[in-house]
């Protein structure tokens, strides 16, 4: 028999925020029902990036205040389903984390499966086009995440990179902002290119709109600090790129 998993309404920020940006977070906890018991991994996995993106809800918290913006967060852990993904993808339900074995993933029924996607993947998709039903002024969509600085032994040596595709209209003035200062080492579509199926959320409800991903090293966003001050380099960059594209 499958687990019972009550639904999870996605977690709005600002939502009466009046600049004609929606922020999205599509792995902004690292929440998992006590019953499934961590899914069978250590407490320094599941407080790790495995488990969510760790400060990004926090800076886009700050970001969505100084842009007078809304935000839109999932509410669950990626690890018992990924928003950012998919449903056909073969890591919507990861099998393991950086490596390791997830146990409560492994052998996981469909029932199991898509009783998790409508618990936690259909109502935050949902709570989305809901909102952006209600806000036809909505010109443009960001993603807010965030990497770790070394993978499978692998230094990451940008402090934040920039996901786009065939839009550039809010990349492109993002960018040139965030190299101005020389003491960024800014990615273009790094760590992850957006082509590889991480710009699913953003694409699936783009429209007409334009769209960006944005990633922060998770190093410089662990505290306060570093939220505010990330919150405001990103800040003077959307700035910027909202005045052209609502121009």
């Amino acid at each position: 028999m499958a687990a019972v998993y009550a639904p999870m309404h996605a977690i709005v920020e600002n939502a009466e925020g009046r600049t004609p940006l929606l922020l999205t977070c599509e792995h902004a906890t690292n929440f998992i029902p006590a019953h499934l018991q961590g899914l069978g991994l250590t407490q320094a996995l599941l407080d790790d990036h495995v488990a969510w993106d760790i400060g990004a809800f926090d800076t886009a918290k700050l970001l969505a205040q100084m842009l007078d913006a809304p935000l839109i967060g999932a509410p669950a852990s990626r690890l018992l389903v990924d928003p950012n993904r998919d449903l056909s993808a073969h890591d919507l339900v990861p099998r393991t984390a950086e490596g390791a074995p997830i146990p409560g993933n492994i052998n996981l029924s469909p029932e199991e499966r898509a009783a998790r996607v409508a618990a936690y993947h259909i109502p935050y998709h949902t709570e989305i086009e809901r909102f952006l039903a209600a806000r036809p002024d909505i010109s443009a969509l960001a993603s807010i995440h965030s990497f770790t600085p070394e993978l499978f032994g692998q230094k990451r040596p940008w402090h934040v990179g920039v996901l786009f595709d065939h839009d550039e209209r809010m990349s492109a003035p993002i960018i040139e902002i965030l190299r101005q200062d020389r003491d960024l080492v800014v990615g273009l579509n790094e760590p992850y290119p957006a082509a590889n199926g991480l710009f699913y959320s953003v694409d699936r409800h783009r429209g007409a709109r334009a769209v960006v991903e944005i990633e922060v090293r998770n190093d410089l966003i662990r505290d306060a600090a570093g939220q505010k001050r990330w919150s405001e380099i990103l800040a003077l960059a959307f700035q910027r790129a909202l005045r052209g594209l609502i121009a």
